[in-house]
């Protein structure tokens, strides 16, 4: 048994244009079924802004629509996803850290139960992110859902996480509730809970993570913004430049690259250090305060 109780600390990613540079739908889902990827997502847009459909729904009900005659299963999305692209660094960087970040803590940290988890809270297909070479160094991965009918296909959305629904995924990373079936709104008093808000960091790229990057902030984790620096049109460090110059939204943004000594990597690194280090020092001070002094001569 660890010594000390909430010794996790977990880094939260959005999947879309955070972890990889493209949407999972134009990257595999497209490609593999041959649908027009400019028809799809003006169908989608025509959802939302004409048929009052939520973002996620949409594309959920199009992708219904343009594979009636042939839907797959979510073993068959699930093979797509050994196929997703990634930033650079990745996956070797969930290798280093999934071993519980042991090649950065010291042995003292290490001692005391210290470790390093990764979590995916996205709007896109969890089959998909379950399917790609990240799936085997994460602790869970939350995303939209398709039921199966009885020929097992893809019938109807079983869940659908939009970007304001996200937050309630990191109150169940926060509560260690991350079975579905157990009430995250069940009252858990903060010295319970597996990962304090503080011993939190998470990574996403834009406007749609705004309601996460605000749960966070408020609730003492930190937040970063990635763009990618490949992007000749600017749109995606615009993006993050406005979150964290005019909205106040985040303190650091960095390319979307995750190899070993870039920007991105070791704003990762020293946070965990710095997470980690907390940990040690509060965990000297209760024992302190613990300890029962024996009587000086």
């Amino acid at each position: 048994m660890s010594s000390l109780l909430q010794n996790t600390i977990a880094i939260v990613y959005d999947y879309d244009q955070t972890l990889s540079p493209l949407y999972m739908q134009d990257d595999v889902i497209f490609p593999e079924f041959g649908i027009d990827a400019k028809k799809f997502w003006a169908r989608c847009s025509d959802l939302v802004q004409r048929g009052g459909f939520d973002n996620e729904l949409a594309y959920m009900k199009a992708l219904l629509d343009v594979l009636a005659l042939d839907r797959p299963s979510n073993k068959q999305l699930k093979a797509l996803g050994a196929r997703m692209r990634l930033y650079p660094g990745l996956p070797a960087m969930f290798d280093e850290f999934g071993r519980g970040g042991e090649h950065l803590l010291t042995e003292e940290q290490k001692a005391l139960g210290v470790r390093v988890e990764h979590y995916i809270i996205s709007s896109g297909l969890k089959a998909v992110i379950d399917g790609s070479v990240l799936a085997p160094y994460l602790r869970a991965t939350f995303g939209c859902e398709f039921a199966e009918d009885e020929e097992g296909r893809i019938c109807f959305p079983s869940r659908v996480i939009s970007q304001t629904q996200k937050t309630q995924y990191l109150f169940r990373i926060n509560k260690g509730l991350l079975k579905l079936t157990e009430d995250v709104n069940d009252h858990m008093p903060a010295e319970l809970r597996s990962v304090p808000f503080q011993n939190m960091i998470y990574v996403g790229d834009g406007p749609t993570d705004v309601p996460c990057f605000t749960v966070m902030r408020k609730a003492g984790g930190q937040v970063i913004a990635v763009y990618n620096s490949l992007d000749e049109s600017r749109a995606s460090f615009r993006k993050c430049y406005q979150l964290s110059t005019h909205a106040e939204r985040v303190r650091h943004i960095a390319p979307s690259d995750y190899r070993a000594g870039s920007h991105l990597r070791l704003l990762l690194e020293e946070m965990v250090l710095e997470i980690a280090n907390r940990m040690v020092r509060e965990h000297h001070e209760k024992a302190d305060a613990a300890t029962v002094r024996a009587p000086k001569h």
